[in-house]
């Protein structure tokens, strides 16, 4: 397992071993399948790949002392890699690959070779150090600690799944090296604070693995250490001492690696100043920073608004105001919606709250599963709701998916959390069992003298019907299963021993306590799905007026091929029901609604003037389609290959003649007279 909270004490669940539990059928095995027999191949020949990525090529340079070549790609290519390793991990484990586990022995041979004496290893600067032209530890945004915390996180995963020692030696001595540094730092009162901390849960993992306290030790120093910085930013979160934190501010893959690291701590020590900050943060960001989707971090570049007025500092992927939630724009890095799965399922596990799994299914469902194509090999970095057909202004990134780009870090952390998916499905405590993400699997448990296989039969996230029976039971007795009932839950019920619980909307978002006998009972749970018109805080200004479609988990939004006009020309009407139909996206069937939509005629097509009087709007009835909003982008021509691997030098920018399908979320309503 990732995240092993066996022995923490102030951890309430703890998740089955990652081998004890597998998808087996419908949505996630196909998604988890495509994962694994495409996904983790393309990302390896990326990081192969001498002209593209250069990732190995960098780790072989420092390998070799002879070689004085120089240093090529990202700064924290080295921990997009380890990233890597642990989705080829997960699938090489699930598939009993031989050669591919044999393969990754071969990395962590290379990877300890270019390791240096002392325990350094961040191959940028091992090659700036050698050429005569760079030092190390000199600049935050050189990604240092970063690339070590992700070795620590992958490291632990192979001594897990392999047993092996061979990779857990290495991050060892880096994470001794990390040691010397937080007391040197400590001592001569010059702290800085690493950016992207993944080291706080990776130094967290290597004393859970290993059973030594001093990474423990060095994990509370390091977040300690924060409140020392000098001239802190909103950027970094440490321009306050960290238990003062009250709002979710800079930014966003920042922020969640941060939490979800002083999250971990108090499952190791049970600091409640953290659990109240961790809390206050939390629900500042859920009541006005997530997007629908499940996406966080809105804008490109902000400035944060909660320092000394008259001085911003300019903030990449930042949280900003309150309810600060553009369309257009919206940036929502994949790593950012991935990060904030790492903390929900980290604050679900000290205290197992179906609010924390509900945005973590929300966040893997929606905007994780739309940065990848369904193909598996084309990726977004940021994941906007709302895509024009050309714009007035260039974004930063490109508004296709890209078989390359140059901050690959999303990609191979996407990755990995597809193939490691199968571990929110289920926690334990004492007899009970805590059901996480939804979907057809196997599962063998253990519960307080009782042990079994348990299999769940769904369609899920497309229907809800969720049937859970037991296989292969050991011992007598009970357990209790704790069944989540979804926040967008309106109807339904859990039947057992042929009693019948009804669901109502004031269940939703709770946990719901079933007693099960394994050998002998079956429970049948079933969440009505009706197609749900959902409409924004009335603060969120870009959303005034409109509503979005949902069914179940799902968000659904409309591209271009869905309708007869322009996207901008369609307004919804709340009493239209539309009708669930299997539609074909490539090889991947996905359930689209089919339905009536109202068309306007739009003021503005073809003008360029602000400013219009509406005049009287004649609605005409049209056939529209919406799609699950993971599936968005994947229907038109695909790129000549020309963008298929791309530079920030060359090809970031929009061109200004570029034309793209439309795609939205959020449509005006009609309401009837």
């Amino acid at each position: 397992m990732l995240t092993d909270t066996r022995k923490s004490p102030f951890a309430k669940v703890s998740p089955l071993a990652t081998q004890d539990v597998e998808w087996t059928d419908g949505f996630w095995k196909e998604t988890v399948n495509r994962c694994s027999d495409v996904t983790v191949a393309h990302l390896r020949n990326m990081f192969e790949s001498e002209k593209i990525s250069h990732v190995v090529e960098n780790f072989r340079i420092c390998a070799d002392p002879a070689d004085m070549r120089p240093h090529d790609g990202t700064v924290f290519g080295d921990g997009d890699f380890y990233k890597w390793m642990e989705s080829a991990l997960y699938s090489a484990v699930a598939n009993h690959d031989e050669q591919l586990l044999a393969d990754l022995d071969s990395y962590i041979e290379l990877i300890g070779n270019a390791q240096q004496p002392d325990g350094y290893l961040s191959t940028k600067q091992i090659i700036a150090e050698r050429t005569g032209i760079g030092k190390r530890l000199g600049d935050i945004n050189e990604f240092e600690v970063y690339n070590m915390g992700h070795l620590f996180t992958s490291a632990c995963l192979h001594k897990r799944l392999t047993g092996k020692d061979n990779f857990l030696h290495i991050a060892e001595k880096a994470a001794d090296y990390l040691a010397q540094m937080y007391q040197e730092a400590r001592e001569k009162d010059e702290v800085m604070t690493a950016v992207c901390p993944s080291h706080y849960m990776g130094l967290i993992e290597m004393y859970r693995t290993t059973g030594e306290k001093k990474y423990l030790d060095l994990a509370r120093l390091a977040v300690e250490l924060r409140d020392s910085v000098k001239n802190g930013l909103d950027d970094n979160q440490d321009r306050l001492p960290l238990k003062k934190h009250r709002k979710i501010v800079g930014h966003a893959v920042r922020a969640t690696y941060l939490y979800a690291g002083v999250a971990d701590l108090y499952a190791e020590e049970g600091d409640r100043e953290y659990l109240d900050m961790l809390h206050r943060v939390w629900d500042n960001m859920v009541s006005t920073k997530v997007y629908i989707t499940g996406g966080i971090g809105a804008l490109y570049n902000g400035a944060s608004p909660y320092g000394y007025f008259f001085q911003h500092d300019l903030i990449h992927q930042a949280f900003g105001y309150e309810y600060q939630l553009p369309n257009v724009t919206a940036y929502n890095e994949t790593c950012a919606s991935i990060g904030l799965v790492f903390w929900a399922y980290r604050m679900f596990l000290i205290e197992p709250k179906a609010e924390y799994m509900d945005l973590l299914e929300r966040a893997m469902l929606n905007v994780n599963l739309a940065a990848v194509s369904l193909d598996g090999e084309r990726f977004f970095y940021e994941n906007m709701l709302r895509r024009a057909k050309k714009l007035s202004y260039r974004l930063i990134w490109r508004l296709r998916r890209a078989k390359y780009i140059l901050s690959y870090c999303c990609p191979p952390n996407l990755a990995r959390t597809i193939a490691q998916s199968s571990e929110y499905l289920y926690t334990v405590s004492g007899n009970r069992i805590y059901l996480g993400l939804y979907g057809a699997s196997r599962a063998k448990v253990a519960v307080d003298g009782l042990s079994f296989t348990l299999i769940q039969q769904t369609q899920y996230p497309y229907d809800g019907k969720i049937v859970l029976k037991a296989d292969d039971v050991q011992g007598e007795g009970v357990c209790e299963v704790m069944v989540r009932i979804p926040s967008w839950v309106q109807s339904g019920a859990i039947t057992v021993r042929g009693q019948q619980v009804a669901l109502s909307e004031a269940d939703a978002g709770t946990y719901r306590a079933i007693r099960m006998n394994p050998s002998s009972d079956e429970v049948e749970i079933f969440f009505a799905m009706p197609v749900r018109f959902t409409c924004a805080h009335p603060m969120v200004e870009e959303c005034a007026g409109q509503v979005a479609v949902e069914r179940g988990p799902l968000v659904y939004c409309m591209e271009t091929p869905d309708a007869p006009c322009s996207l901008d020309n369609i307004v919804l009407d709340p009493g239209e029901r539309f009708e669930v139909e299997s539609y074909q996206i490539g090889d991947r069937t996905v359930e689209a609604l089919s339905g009536s939509a109202y068309q306007i005629h739009n003021p503005f097509d073809g003008e360029k003037t602000l400013y219009k009087t509406a005049g009287q709007q004649a609605l005409t009835k049209i056939p529209v389609r919406l799609i699950p909003y993971f599936a968005w982008d994947n229907r038109g021509a695909l790129d000549d290959g020309t963008y298929d691997v791309y530079s920030i030098e060359d090809k970031l920018d929009t061109p200004d003649d570029m034309v793209y399908d439309e795609m939205r979320i959020w449509f005006p309503v009609a309401y009837r007279v």
